[in-house]
Parts: structure tokens; C-alpha cells; sequence
């Protein structure tokens, strides 16, 4: 699946759907919601046509790209998250908030295959459209700073140190779906321990920079780092 194109901002039709398109679009969502959750975003499309009982081609005219389909899905999970980080941005007690931000992240990444794949930077995060995105990293710096500010995050932690709570939690959950689905949430507390200013140690190795982190970005885009793409962005 290319991963290049960033999603074309949601567009409100002149009319409404007929009721027999309505009624295909909405089995499309439906079957593809589901046919993600449990394969993630490498779903095949045909099956999800074929679950919703439609031809490929009308999945297409409702959603000429892919992607187009992952916003449709994926618009209202993050939408969720947002009203999460807001709640704990607002929160009193910050380390409370960061805890609560990180933890209703990490359960929505177990409870669908296909955002586990979307947080832990299987497309490009611009790809999910860029207000949310940059509403996104305001809140996290804004949860972040507040635990730092009160005391009780590290002085040594990054930003981007909590991009490793995400990416090990996706292996984890990825791991531990069929046989202990909630396993995820006792390595969080764990990694949230070792956040806690009361349990800070000295660190063998700095925190990555940004240049570091955005060619970690890259190098999860494409595992393999041979084509001329990666090598020029790094």
C-alpha cells in the first residue's frame, strides 16, 4: 500500500446520497470498520466489498482511495483521543492527566488493529489531516510540560521519549491480542513508573533529537531503507 498521498480534506456533498447509495455506503463503513479492526490497514478491500455486499467498483465510487476510507473510519477515533488529551490537559492533578492521556492512547491502539498501525506511524501522521495533527501535538506538549512543571515527570524526559511508549505497546498488543488482550495495560504502568520524577536515575544515552526522530519516522515508513527516498531524507 502506497503510503505517499496525505488525505484530501473531508468535502460536503451538493445532495444527499439516494437511499440505495446511502445504504451501500454505510454497509462499506460497516464491513471496512470491522475488516480493519481485526487485520488492520492492510485490509483487503475486495473483502471488505464482498462483507458489505457490493462490487469493488461501488466501494471505489464512495471511495475513490484507500485512504479516503481510513479518514472516514478513522476521523471519529481521533476525534476520541482529542477529547481525551483536552480532558487531561484540564486536569488539576497533571500527573494524573498524563496517565490518562497515555493510557486512553494505548487502549485505543488494543481494541483496533488498524489505528495500533496509525499510532504507531504506519502512514504519515499528516495523513490524518493537519488541524487534527497539530491540535494533537499541542495537547501532548501541554500534558507533558503541565507533569514537568508540578513535579512529578522526569526533568530528563522528552517529547519524544513517549513516542517509544506507543511504538513498544504496539508490539506488545500486537503480540498479546490473542491470548491476553489486556496485558498492554501492565507494561503501561510499568513505563509509567519509570517516567516519575520520584524514580529518576541517570541515563546511560541522551534522548533522540528531533532529526533522529523524524528518520525513526521514516525508517517505520519503510523497514527496509534501501530505496533512494530513505536515503536521501536521511
Amino acid at each position: 500500500m502506497s503510503h505517499q498521498h496525505a488525505l484530501s480534506a473531508p468535502q460536503t456533498p451538493a445532495r444527499a446520497l439516494r437511499r440505495d447509495a446511502q445504504r451501500n455506503r454505510d454497509a462499506i463503513v460497516a464491513a471496512a470498520r470491522k475488516a480493519f479492526a481485526e487485520q488492520g490497514l492492510d485490509a483487503s478491500l475486495e473483502g471488505v466489498a464482498r462483507e458489505a455486499g457490493v462490487a469493488i467498483g461501488t466501494l471505489y465510487r464512495h471511495f475513490p482511495r484507500r485512504l479516503d476510507l481510513v479518514e472516514e473510519l478513522f476521523t471519529a477515533k481521533f476525534t476520541e483521543l482529542l477529547a481525551a488529551a483536552e480532558e487531561a490537559a484540564a486536569m488539576d492533578d497533571a500527573w494524573e492527566g498524563f496517565c490518562h492521556y497515555l493510557e486512553r492512547l494505548c487502549e485505543l491502539q488494543a481494541c483496533d488493529r488498524a489505528f495500533n498501525d496509525l499510532a504507531s506511524a504506519r502512514l504519515p501522521l499528516h495523513a490524518l489531516g493537519r488541524g487534527m495533527f497539530e491540535r494533537a501535538q499541542e495537547l501532548g506538549a501541554q500534558i507533558f510540560h503541565n507533569a514537568q512543571q508540578q513535579g512529578a515527570l522526569r526533568a530528563d524526559v522528552t517529547p519524544e521519549d513517549l513516542a517509544f511508549v506507543v511504538w513498544s505497546q504496539a508490539g506488545i498488543i500486537q503480540a498479546t491480542r490473542a491470548v491476553a488482550p489486556n496485558a498492554w495495560r501492565r507494561h503501561l504502568h510499568l513505563l509509567l513508573d519509570a517516567f516519575r520524577a520520584q524514580c529518576a536515575h541517570e541515563l546511560p544515552e541522551p534522548p533522540l533529537t528531533p532529526r533522529q526522530f523524524g528518520q525513526t519516522l521514516i525508517s517505520l515508513e519503510c523497514p527496509e531503507q534501501e530505496c533512494a527516498d530513505c536515503q536521501e531524507e536521511s
